[in-house]
């Protein structure tokens, strides 16, 4: 879970310096749809940015901003996935990482999603900008980065008990595991020779209380049979026959 949030981490690192040079982005896209006199549509998809980059990209400024886009847009697709290792999935935390997954398809068309407040990436276009042409395509990544985290606080509220690692067991075994070792570490580390020695202890304790049992219970006997023998000894008349 802590990857995963490093890995958040430093997406919106990268997204906060994409951030700061929008207007060379939209710059970037103006010339390249330009150059591919696709000046009607909107910017509708990744693979639309990808194709302007390939074939109709003339300067390394414009090269390296829609770049820095396909950049984040994939580093966004594989966290999604890693997502998916993390936890096995519920009904709210999968309905969110499907909805990055199509967000984040190359194909699937972005010209009517919009960023929300606090997001003002669609304010800083101009209103035929962000209807007509640009309001999607820079409306994807702060709307993916807010599922990812939404994400992470679904799973941060579930008990640590019900997160699973797909490719390893499940935590509560891995939490029990701590707990016996010392015991065990205990145990193995004591010397053979002090285990047996205080194995023998107990075993003459034992002895001798069983013993001494044996011996209480003779001398209760004794007493009984000496008790007995003075009750049923021979009548002796009194007088001079008493010696």
């Amino acid at each position: 879970m802590n990857e995963v949030k490093e890995a958040l981490r430093n997406i919106e690192q990268n997204y906060k310096l994409f951030l700061q040079q929008q207007f060379t982005f939209i710059g970037a896209l103006q010339h390249t749809r330009e150059n591919a006199h696709d000046m009607i549509r909107p910017v509708a998809s990744i693979s639309q940015v990808q194709s302007y980059m390939d074939h109709h990209c003339n300067n390394s400024t414009d090269r390296r901003i829609l770049n820095m886009f396909l950049n984040i847009c994939n580093d966004l697709s594989q966290l999604c996935h890693k997502l998916e290792t993390v936890h096995s999935g519920s009904n709210i935390t999968n309905g969110i990482l499907e909805r990055c997954k199509l967000l984040l398809s190359h194909s699937n068309d972005l010209s009517t999603i919009r960023a929300k407040y606090p997001h003002d990436v669609v304010n800083h276009l101009s209103c035929n900008e962000a209807k007509n042409h640009y309001g999607g395509v820079v409306s994807l990544i702060p709307i993916v980065l807010d599922c990812m985290k939404e994400w992470v606080a679904h799973i941060e509220k579930l008990p640590r008990h019900m997160l699973y690692d797909v490719s390893g067991g499940s935590a509560i075994s891995e939490k029990r595991a701590p707990q016996d070792a010392p015991a065990r570490a205990a145990i193995s580390q004591t010397p053979l020779s002090v285990r047996l020695e205080a194995q023998t202890s107990t075993s003459n304790k034992d002895n001798v209380q069983v013993q001494g049992s044996k011996r209480i219970q003779k001398k209760n006997l004794n007493d009984t049979e000496n008790h007995s023998g003075k009750l049923k000894g021979p009548w002796k008349p009194p007088g001079r026959h008493a010696f």
